[in-house]
């Protein structure tokens, strides 16, 4: 057995010691690592640290590890969630292999067959209501994944809270049907914008999206005085993280057609990565950093504070956010980033901005 299996399957015993039948458990990951380390008197030189990690990932991937999303962590690098759910212990039920070839015209079941352990009475119940719907889909209308995951699957947040119900996390791909067959959508969440007074819809080409409530009310202000970079027709609240699901709420307001979104966040890790994610996201859209803005916050370099406790540190985000800059300017984001600090959006008032003015 190679060591990558072995460290696999100590951790697999741990956790199946751990499953109860009937309630989840509540593990520190620091604490199951120490277990491990007791057992292996040369986990250091095999790189325990890196297969252990490995092992944590395929369990969660297999829904038997659920994260506690609670910006604790191990302190180890790369860096996992503190605390685990660990999810209730499988009881194997074997489905009747009559009942589903009658299902098979609608369903492909080789993942059941490869995953028995995933052959359970809930989900076969799940996977009838799917069908019965299916007959008749045809005359249904297209809903919101909330709606039409209450009436099939019993809750609103099945398909969407995976904390709630990690057994609805890949529910879908493992039955082989895809959201259109169920007339179902994933709304994008509406967002607070300003419009440049005098102009209309129409006119919308440069959308600023910024990152903290205060830095949105200065845009307006300076934006109806003729003051703010890029001149843009609209500025969106980002509200932090959230833009990341409300963005794809633009193109339901907004007709199609080529826009200039330019954005601007705090310059810390959390910032990078929400722009990083929207470019990758949304590859067919003109999305870029607010690099006017972003250089006159680097000019308030003395307001730097301590990074956010938890916040997690991606160095590819990091690396694509600096590659934007200069190559002074990236020293100076370098140099927050290895002395954890970081500059807030808050540092551009008013009275500041018109200081550059």
């Amino acid at each position: 057995m190679n060591t990558i299996d072995i460290i696999e399957t100590r951790v697999r015993g741990f956790i199946a010691d751990i499953q109860h039948p009937k309630q989840k458990k509540k593990i520190n990951i620091n604490d199951l690592e120490l277990q491990l380390r007791k057992l292996l008197d040369d986990y250091f030189e095999m790189d325990g640290y890196s297969l252990f990690y490995r092992a944590i990932e395929t369990l969660q991937g297999e829904g038997q590890l659920i994260p506690i999303q609670n910006n604790q962590y191990n302190g180890r690098i790369p860096a996992l969630p503190l605390y685990y759910w660990v999810n209730i212990k499988v009881q194997v039920i074997k489905w009747d292999r009559l009942a589903m070839m009658k299902l098979s015209d609608q369903f492909d079941f080789s993942f059941y067959e490869r995953h028995p352990e995933w052959q359970t009475k809930e989900e076969w119940d799940r996977i009838q209501h799917l069908y019965t719907f299916l007959q008749s889909s045809q005359e249904r209308e297209i809903v919101s994944y909330e709606e039409r995951s209450l009436e099939l699957l019993g809750h609103e947040k099945f398909l969407l809270d995976s904390d709630s119900f990690p057994e609805g996390k890949g529910f879908l791909a493992r039955i082989g049907i895809s959201e259109d067959q169920l007339k179902m959508v994933n709304y994008g969440e509406p967002f607070v914008f300003w419009m440049k007074q005098g102009k209309e819809i129409k006119d919308i080409q440069r959308v600023l999206i910024v990152e903290n409530l205060s830095f949105f009310h200065t845009s307006i202000k300076l934006l109806e005085e003729n003051k703010l970079d890029y001149e843009p027709e609209l500025i969106i609240y980002g509200e932090g993280t959230k833009i990341e699901r409300s963005f794809s709420f633009f193109f339901r307001m907004f007709p199609p057609k080529s826009y200039l979104f330019y954005y601007a966040g705090d310059l810390d890790a959390a910032g990078y990565g929400v722009l990083i994610r929207l470019i990758e996201k949304y590859p067919d859209c003109c999305i870029q950093p607010a690099l006017k803005i972003y250089r006159k916050m680097l000019e308030c370099l003395e307001q730097r504070n301590d990074q956010k406790i938890g916040q997690t540190q991606n160095i590819k985000h990091r690396d694509l956010f600096f590659q934007w800059f200069k190559e002074e300017e990236q020293s100076l984001l370098l140099q927050l980033w290895q002395e954890n600090k970081r500059i807030p959006q808050e540092v551009l008032t008013i009275e500041t901005w018109r200081r550059w003015m």
